[in-house]
């Protein structure tokens, strides 16, 4: 008997959560559905290369997916419960939970398809006659490489950012200065660390040397928000930065900006940095993450090959 893969977990992982007055962590969901499976223990133990548990992996791929359609949510890290539309969900009535299934909420579709295509060049995903997305079936090896690994990452990031928003102010501002300076900022990472957060002055949160000589300098805002920031707050910044004769500035934020503060701040020498921009910058320069596991494709050297060159 094979092991469930990880949508064939998606129905029983709802059934599970929908019985529940309070929300469970995943590990434990697990461990509930591996019993009910009735599986060989031999099978709920194989373990990927990685050394990850492959059903107890599947099961909390099952709940990644059913928390970007919407039908669970996660009051807190590594734990969930079943949302309010999760319950107008006839789980009875259903036979499986299948990514089609999904496909009619928005939510899913952003998270597997990337949401909205601006470039024409970009891959289009077909649509049925239920105006749900459908897989493509004839994509190459690479292709498929690619999008998978872009759907780990999209994943990653909304991780990355719920833990930081869970975080406090200061925590915010302490990661924050260890970004600029893994990114080269701030001359040492002890004249960054005292000058952010410590200057509380007309809108900025701290000021950083943008290069180790400290010949010029960059003011910053941080704030750790969910609602937009909307234009007001970018007046605010821009009237702080001409009260110290700033030429520079940097706005980052774990929300997002609305169109009238991203045009504010483009008539002038502030760059924003949303939640999104914020959780890819420190994927790039390693901060708070770390390999888990990587691999290599090989081609053919036809130097190697040639008689020539022998």
């Amino acid at each position: 008997m094979s092991l469930p893969t990880y949508d064939q977990l998606m129905l029983p992982l709802m059934k599970l959560l929908s019985g529940l007055n309070e929300p469970i962590k995943i590990s434990d969901a697990a461990v509930i559905l591996a019993k009910r499976s009735k599986l060989p223990e031999e099978g709920l133990q194989k373990a990927l290369p990685s050394g990850k548990n492959i059903f107890k992996d599947r099961v909390a791929w099952a709940k990644t997916y059913l928390v970007k359609a919407g039908l669970i949510t996660q009051p807190k890290r590594a734990y969930c419960e079943i949302s309010s539309l999760g319950k107008t969900i006839d789980l009875d009535n259903l036979n499986a939970i299948t990514n089609n299934f999904l496909s009619q909420f928005d939510g899913f579709n952003d998270f597997k398809f990337g949401g909205k295509q601006s470039d024409e060049n970009d891959l289009k995903v077909p649509m049925n006659n239920d105006h749900h997305r459908e897989y493509l079936e004839t994509q190459t090896p690479e292709e498929t490489i690619q999008n998978t690994t872009e759907l780990l990452l999209t994943n990653l990031k909304s991780d990355l950012l719920n833990m930081v928003k869970e975080k406090t102010p200061s925590f915010f501002e302490r990661l924050v200065v260890d970004l600029l300076v893994a990114m080269g900022y701030g001359g040492s990472h002890q004249d960054a660390a005292q000058a952010i957060g410590k200057t509380n002055d007309g809108g900025i949160d701290g000021v950083i040397s943008e290069d180790r000589l400290g010949l010029d300098k960059i003011y910053i805002q941080a704030k750790r928000w969910e609602q937009t920031v909307h234009r007001p707050e970018i007046h605010k910044f821009l009237g702080a930065l001409t009260d110290k004769k700033a030429k520079k500035g940097v706005f980052i934020t774990t929300s997002d900006f609305s169109s009238g503060a991203r045009e504010t701040a483009k008539n002038s020498d502030i760059v924003l940095v949303n939640g999104n921009l914020l959780t890819s910058l420190m994927i790039e320069f390693g901060l708070g993450v770390q390999i888990e596991r990587s691999f290599h494709i090989y081609k053919i050297d036809q130097d190697r090959f040639d008689e020539d060159n022998f």
